[in-house]
C-alpha cells in the first residue's frame, strides 16, 4: 500500500473543517451525531481522507457508545495503533495506516464480539460504500 503524504495546507483544502479537526488534529465528533452510527447496510467503510479500505460492515456492531464500532479492521495493515497519553489517560489511538489520519480509539471492552475489541471510530473519519 502506497503511503499518502500531503502538507497540512493540502489537507485543509481537501477536508471540511470538522473532517480536518478529527482526521488531522485528533478531535472527536460529539457522540450520537455521526451519520454512520446507524448504518446497517452491507458494505465497506473507508478512510475519508485517502480512501483506504478500513472496515467491513460484517464487523460493525452496536456498542451503545455513541460512535460506530467495529470488532476488527480489514485484514492486513489497514490501521496502525499508537499509544495516546492525552487527556490524562492512556489509550490506544487508531490511525489510517495509509495516510496517518486519526480515526478513533481501540478499547478491549467488547466481550460480546469474536475479538473482544471495540474500534470506536468517528463517523466523519469514514466514507461508506454499500455493496451490490
Amino acid at each position: 500500500m502506497d503511503k499518502v503524504i500531503k502538507t497540512e495546507q493540502e489537507w485543509r483544502a481537501e477536508l471540511d473543517p470538522m473532517e480536518y479537526a478529527v482526521l488531522r488534529e485528533a478531535a472527536t465528533e460529539r457522540p450520537y451525531t455521526g451519520e454512520l452510527l446507524g448504518e446497517t447496510r452491507t458494505g465497506i467503510f473507508s478512510c475519508r481522507a485517502c480512501g483506504a479500505e478500513l472496515f467491513r460492515s460484517e464487523t460493525k456492531f452496536e456498542s451503545h457508545c455513541g460512535w460506530p464500532s467495529f470488532y476488527q479492521p480489514q485484514e492486513g495493515d489497514a490501521v496502525e495503533l499508537v499509544e495516546d497519553r492525552s487527556h490524562g489517560m492512556i489509550r490506544t489511538e487508531v490511525r489510517c495506516a495509509r495516510c496517518g489520519s486519526h480515526l478513533g480509539h481501540l478499547f478491549d471492552d467488547a466481550p460480546q464480539t469474536p475479538t473482544g475489541d471495540r474500534y470506536c471510530i468517528n463517523s466523519v473519519a469514514l466514507r461508506f460504500a454499500p455493496e451490490g
